[in-house]
């Protein structure tokens, strides 16, 4: 009953429950205040000193581990290498919002870049909790399991990175957007409303690419919807059939734009025109990507290489998180028949976006900081409503509540760990 009602006013229910929980989260950050934190690359990043009393302290918490290079990107652009393996679109988003405050007449403070990265981590948190509860509407066709859904998301394992000035909520924004029009294309009947429909998504996960490099699993969807209306297109040879086979190409490479743009950038900056002694390894590949490199050379991720004994604790940290997000893309992918009259195109979205996150989840066990799961899989929406449909299955309403209960404990766990500059991160 309690859910019924909330289903009525969603965004209602959903502002309140965001409000609630940041506030919870934010009494934890504040609550470790009371010891130093155990890195001072915030305080030092912030005031370009060690002294760091002309930071708001809750603000020098909240920036800590790759937070600390998205504002020093967003303050002077990128400068060192190793800053490339962070994505451009938080740091520009920061910038022009900062140029917009300066032109106000607000205050050149060092720590501008953080408060406004924690307001556009929070922003981007409530509205994406809002959009898929829209996306759920669509998906399910149940208000109820939308809004368990866009519930779920608010607390996500992910915790305060979507309170930081981390790429993680607008992310989830961006791509949770570019879904529902992917969705909403196969609602309607005019072909030009679909086709800017389609574009419109592409877009947005081209956008959300900027933000993070997984992006790229976006095109999935795509590369999938491709595949079918080649299937169908020697029975329909219709100018309507070739025109979406087009805006899907279009579609796909606006994703791929996502990643290939801000590398291009790199390489006209730091390879282009110079002396072929003094180029960095990556410039003369065959496939010249600073990211790819950035990644392998300074922080070890490749294949098989965080697979060593001493990193077991945070595959045990990383494990609850690989399983959801594969055993709820496995559950919806090998759903491949419309039933109780769903759309067809509609179910062909969830297959390709299951497959997406089945395909996400193995890379990063195999290729990644394992513990960057519990962030990353905060940009996908399924897992999130195939757990809601747990919590209204008695079959499987015990996965359901032990998730729930374990994404509550280790946000809140997370919270003070990172708050005090701990790992994991």
């Amino acid at each position: 009953m309690l859910v019924q009602a909330a289903a009525r006013r969603p965004v209602r229910s959903l502002v309140t429950a965001f409000l609630a929980w940041k506030t919870f989260l934010f009494l934890i950050a504040a609550g470790s205040l009371v010891g130093g934190a155990y890195d001072t690359s915030s305080s030092l990043a912030l005031d370009g000193s060690g002294n760091s009393t002309g930071t708001p302290t809750i603000i020098a918490r909240l920036t800590s581990w790759d937070a600390v290079y998205f504002t020093k990107v967003a303050r002077r652009g990128y400068l060192f290498e190793q800053e490339w393996a962070f994505g451009c679109g938080l740091p520009i988003v920061v910038s022009c919002l900062i140029r917009g405050l300066s032109f106000l007449g607000f205050g050149d403070r060092a720590w501008l870049e953080s408060a406004v990265g924690i307001l556009v981590a929070n922003v981007s948190h409530l509205l994406s909790a809002l959009v898929l509860n829209s996306l759920g509407r669509v998906l399910l066709g149940d208000d109820k399991l939308a809004l368990v859904g866009a519930l779920l998301h608010i607390i996500s394992p992910a915790g305060l990175f979507l309170s930081a000035p981390y790429a993680e909520s607008t992310f989830a924004l961006l791509s949770f957007t570019g879904y529902l029009f992917f969705a909403k294309s196969f609602l309607v009947h005019r072909a030009l409303t679909r086709d800017v429909q389609l574009l419109l998504s592409g877009v947005l996960f081209g956008l959300a690419t900027a933000f993070r490099s997984n992006g790229l699993s976006h095109g999935v969807p795509f590369a999938w919807e491709c595949l079918h209306q080649l299937a169908i297109v020697p029975r329909r040879r219709t100018l309507e059939a070739g025109r979406k086979l087009i805006v899907l190409g279009i579609g796909g490479l606006c994703v791929a734009a996502g990643s290939v743009v801000p590398q291009f950038v790199a390489y006209q900056r730091i390879c282009a025109g110079q002396d072929t002694d003094g180029l960095r390894p990556w410039c003369q590949g065959h496939l010249p990507s600073i990211y790819g490199f950035v990644q392998q050379h300074y922080w070890n991720n490749g294949f098989l290489r965080y697979w060593t004994l001493s990193n077991v604790p945070l595959f045990n940290l990383g494990a609850p998180m690989l399983y959801l997000m594969a055993r709820s893309g496995l559950d919806l992918l090998v759903e491949t028949r419309s039933k109780d009259g769903r759309n067809p195109g509609i179910v062909r979205l969830v297959q390709s976006a299951a497959g997406a996150q089945v395909m996400v989840a193995t890379l990063i066990f195999i290729n990644s900081h394992v513990q960057i799961i519990s962030r990353v899989s905060s940009g996908y929406p399924l897992w999130y409503l195939w757990l809601a449909r747990c919590l209204f299955d008695d079959a499987r309403l015990r996965i359901g509540n032990g998730f729930v209960t374990f994404m509550i404990m280790y946000a809140s766990i997370q919270a003070v760990l990172f708050a005090s500059f701990l790992p994991p991160a």
